[in-house]
């Protein structure tokens, strides 16, 4: 089951949203891509917004898959 968060500025980026209910800052691509998103940047916001979380993965490495260092 999906759990769904409501996210502010305050909260920083998607790297902190991550690192806090993933328990990996790198898998912010995971929570951008279930929502539409294209940019970890949350200073943005004006007001709350819902964002929905991907399941806890720790099989997944770091990193954005596709994309060479």
């Amino acid at each position: 089951m999906a759990t769904t968060i409501r996210v502010t500025a305050a909260d920083g980026s998607l790297y902190h949203v991550a690192a806090r209910w993933l328990g990996d800052a790198t898998q912010w691509w995971r929570i951008a891509r279930l929502n539409g998103l294209d940019d970890p940047d949350l200073s943005g916001l004006a007001a709350p917004v819902p964002l929905v979380l991907p399941p806890a993965d720790a099989t997944l490495g770091s990193g954005v898959p596709g994309v060479a260092a």
